[in-house]
């Protein structure tokens, strides 16, 4: 086990506490209904406004049967050299727009690349595929509206999402000029690494990973679907750039670690780093927190890089 005294500092307790005051532990006891209302009441006590010199406006990516909200922030510091298309977390069953808003925001000032923030459909309305569906289109429609290199981008299940759509159009006549996927789930072998040295991790626990595996699948089994599990393909070749930022105590981070392995093997770039002391879901940390400020320049650095076709390394 663990030693999370020493591992995690006063600073990133403290984001912990604020956390867990807003979303305790035992949220999952409670229905999907009240889940989402205490998980968006933290979100908003977190939000930290936009920046100044960024344009935000709401549009919709049409489908079939329903659309897509999307939000799209702009900079007006000058013309973007690329876009980033941003897949939120919350375990495919919370978060939307608002959530993840002003990262999003900061993220297209410090770039200065167009951002399109996509709010797919969350489970247990709709199961696996439904999110990933939601995706892949909101990339396609990115890709059919604008010529710039995009930068696919997500945190927790939305870095799953990015990384799902990566491999389903790595072979595509548009495909993605890099992945930037953050605290991702993809899957992994729960049998070992930080799935047991972090199974009981503040913030995100294994026992967390499952239930909402088993909301996003409806209870259905998808072993072997690389639209839900990317580790899960047998092909690692011909995918974008990819960088891969995890937190140490955090049971997910081994999937960071794999993913990267795995591009390598097959001949491609990634770049996995693992942040020191830090919890799943740090992101809301970066403005109280020096590690998670640390951490999210270096993400800010790598979609600068990712976008303008320069490698990180």
């Amino acid at each position: 086990m663990a030693d999370y005294t020493k591992l995690i500092d006063a600073e990133t307790w403290a984001f912990i506490d604020k956390t867990n005051g807003f979303y305790p532990p035992d949220a999952s006891e409670l229905s999907i209904v009240e889940n989402r209302v205490i998980y968006d009441r933290m979100c908003r006590a977190f939000f930290a406004g936009y920046p100044d010199g960024v344009v935000v406006e709401d549009s919709i990516v049409p489908q079939t049967d329903h659309v897509i909200p999307v939000r799209l922030y702009r900079s007006q510091s000058g013309t973007a050299q690329a876009q980033v298309v941003y897949f939120h977390g919350g375990g495919f069953v919370l978060g939307g727009l608002d959530s993840h808003d002003d990262i999003c925001a900061e993220l297209c000032q410090r770039t200065g690349f167009d951002v399109t923030s996509v709010d797919y459909r969350l489970a247990p309305e709709h199961v696996h595929p439904a999110a990933f569906d939601d995706a892949l289109a909101a990339f396609e429609w990115a890709c059919s509206r604008s010529p710039l290199p995009v930068v696919l981008c997500g945190d927790s299940a939305g870095g799953n999402l990015a990384a799902a759509v990566s491999h389903a159009t790595r072979r595509h006549q548009r495909r993605p000029a890099g992945q930037m996927l953050i605290y991702p789930g993809l899957g992994g072998d729960q049998t070992g690494g930080s799935y047991l040295t972090h199974a009981h991790a503040p913030m995100l626990t294994a026992k967390d990973i499952d239930m909402y595996r088993t909301i996003r699948s409806g209870g259905r089994e998808v072993t072997g679907d690389i639209t839900s599990a990317p580790l899960a393909d047998a092909d690692f070749s011909n995918l974008p750039p990819t960088v891969i930022i995890t937190a140490e105590c955090d049971p997910l981070s081994s999937d960071g670690e794999a993913y990267a392995s795995r591009i390598h093997s097959a001949g491609g770039k990634a770049w996995w780093f693992e942040e020191p002391g830090l919890v799943h879901g740090y992101l809301r940390g970066r403005h109280s927190v020096g590690r998670a400020a640390t951490s999210f320049s270096r993400i800010v650095d790598a979609v600068s890089a990712l976008g303008r076709g320069n490698w990180v390394l």
